[in-house]
């Protein structure tokens, strides 16, 4: 084992959100599985159309995921078929949300499900290095304080290991359902997304 201490400290930072990203669904069910997979692609093709008409891009609409199962009624026999598409859009207009719910329920009607939405920062770097200047400062004090009670003084830093997570803030699901459930005039508020970063540091006796 080497000599010296090991500690762990931990930093936090946090500024407020520049991108949101919205899950929108299209689910419904059909007889057979050929008209419910034509059914979803017709009706996630409106809702892609119309999300582009509102000035999205077409590379900030991406498939998250997409399922066909069987429905059942009663124990063994087959209803139907049940098929939904998730897309996830991107965007940099916070408060667009009611905007392209809107048009999202007019292309696909009762059809469209809102899965969910996160608020983020697309480029996290100058978050991370604050974080990471509090967690080291953290991490040296706790270990200055361990070598003076144990009557050593601390010597140079051996390694340094890092994990770090983020804490983008994210709203409420709502499941699939009626347009009518969905109220384009609902505030979101972007809050403030957060990044922790946690150094595990080995300090020699000097």
């Amino acid at each position: 084992m080497d000599a010296g201490v090991r500690v762990v400290g931990s930093g936090q930072a946090g500024a407020a959100p520049d991108v949101l990203r919205v899950s929108f669904s299209v689910e419904l069910v059909a007889p057979d599985v050929a008209a419910t997979v034509s059914q979803v692609a017709q009706r996630t093709d409106a809702v892609t159309a119309a999300l582009r008409g509102q000035g999205v891009e077409a590379d900030d609409i991406s498939t998250t995921t997409v399922n066909v199962y069987q429905e059942y009624k009663g124990q063994d026999a087959v209803a139907g078929y049940r098929g939904s598409h998730v897309l996830t859009v991107t965007t940099k207009d916070l408060t667009g949300f009611g905007r392209l719910l809107n048009a999202a329920v007019d292309a696909a009607g009762n059809s469209l499900g809102l899965q969910g939405l996160q608020f983020d920062i697309e480029d996290k770097t100058e978050l991370l290095t604050r974080a990471r200047e509090l967690a080291f400062r953290q991490a040296r004090d706790k270990a200055q304080e361990l070598a003076a009670l144990a009557g050593y003084s601390l010597g140079s830093v051996t390694s340094i290991s890092e994990t770090n997570r983020h804490f983008p803030m994210a709203e409420g699901m709502a499941p699939s359902g009626g347009a009518a459930k969905f109220d384009a005039a609902l505030n979101i508020t972007p809050g403030e997304h957060t990044v922790q970063v946690s150094l595990e540091v080995h300090f020699s006796w000097a």
